[in-house]
């Protein structure tokens, strides 16, 4: 199984970092690894100072696919969830700085959640409100309607360069909003405003 990420997918979360807004679709990858137990909480790392949260729709592969065309990638997936891509962002400014691969301020353990998944049809796919709360304040919102690639593109474009398998999981991209995380905090995440997800830090 393959955690596929795509990095800079949101307008607003492109300049919050002072990133360059894509011409394509940026990949990168997770191990299995990464996936955090369900029902276990997020341990902050001892190795950074400040974990962010990225809220991300995440959809499920459900068969093979390779070289797939936008028009057919509706085809390979099922279903949906709602997940955190969990980053050490002082470690991937280092590294960044260095001009250094950054894996290890993205796919460390523990640093992929993904709540339980739902039937795709159940959602307009490309009009899918979600949203993050800490500690029951609103911090992160987002819609699939402000995706610089839409999800049918980004399958396409990942089956150019990995074969997709059942069961590999793609984190479609985080809206604006991205912030600390600490110690104690609640993460309650909503899919079109029903609650999807708890997660708790230590």
């Amino acid at each position: 199984m393959k955690i596929i990420c795509v990095g800079r997918n949101y307008v607003e979360h492109a300049k919050e970092l002072n990133n360059d807004v894509p011409d394509s679709p940026m990949f990168f990858m997770k191990p299995d690894s990464a996936i955090l137990r369900k029902n276990f909480p997020f341990v902050i790392p001892s190795f950074s100072k400040e974990i962010h949260f990225e809220t991300e729709v995440v959809i499920k592969i459900d068969r093979v696919g390779k070289m797939i065309q936008p028009q057919f990638a509706h085809r390979y997936f099922s279903d949906i969830a709602l997940g955190i891509d969990f980053t050490a962002r002082d470690v991937q400014q280092e590294l960044k700085e260095k001009r250094f691969p950054w894996e290890i301020a993205k796919a460390f353990d523990g640093s992929a959640f993904v709540s339980d998944f739902f039937p795709k049809e159940k959602f307009d796919l490309d009009n899918l409100s979600f949203k993050l709360d800490r500690n029951e304040v609103n911090v992160q919102t987002g819609n699939t309607k402000e995706m610089i690639f839409n999800i049918n593109t980004l399958i396409a474009e990942c089956s150019k360069y990995f074969t997709l398998k059942k069961g590999d999981l793609i984190y479609t991209g985080t809206p604006a909003g991205v912030a600390k995380i600490n110690s104690k905090d609640k993460l309650e995440g909503y899919l079109d405003n029903e609650k999807v997800f708890e997660v708790n830090v230590l």
